[in-house]
């Protein structure tokens, strides 16, 4: 643990960046608690770094999203909690996205397609540069790079779409 704990901080202060001000969450205790969640994980064989790098930053967003939820937000709208898009799907700066609804969005990207899904959560929530994503996917960087090309733009439709509901 010691060796990537200051990688989980980063991906942990990656995970909050677009976290609304005032947040009961602080990096640390991100960290802390997808710790607590790769512990109770005992059939899990880690392959390598990026393997537990990545499921450590699936578990971080597992607990913003769990927390938003339990804060009794609704899918959109009121004070949920926010997430901004910009770096990662070239969306406006105006209008960002609650975590809820980006959650419901790679699920449903998920469902369509694995593995755009994988790469958009790597990437996004991960940290992950697109050579380490290759290594994590057993994909070409140039399959990274048009994985998440599509997911960005099938992701901003999405949540346009949501948006205007």
């Amino acid at each position: 643990m010691p060796l990537v704990q200051a990688e989980l901080h980063r991906i942990a202060r990656r995970c909050m960046h677009g976290e609304r001000a005032g947040h009961s969450l602080q990096a640390t205790a991100l960290v802390n608690e997808a710790y607590l969640r790769l512990v109770d994980a005992q059939r899990v064989r880690w392959q390598d770094r990026s393997h537990f790098l990545a499921m450590s930053a699936r578990l971080m967003r597992r607990v913003l999203v769990d927390h938003a939820r339990a804060r009794g937000y609704q899918k959109r709208g009121g004070a949920a909690v926010r997430v901004t898009l910009v770096e990662a799907i070239g969306g406006s700066d105006e209008r960002p996205h609650d975590l809820v609804a980006l959650d419901e969005a790679l699920n449903a990207l998920a469902k369509l397609d694995l593995r755009k899904s994988r790469v958009v959560e790597l990437r996004f929530f991960g940290g992950l540069t697109a050579e380490e994503t290759a290594h994590e996917l057993g994909v070409s960087s140039d399959t990274v790079l048009r994985d998440w090309k599509l997911a960005k733009a099938w992701l901003l439709r999405e949540l346009e779409r949501g948006d205007r509901a």
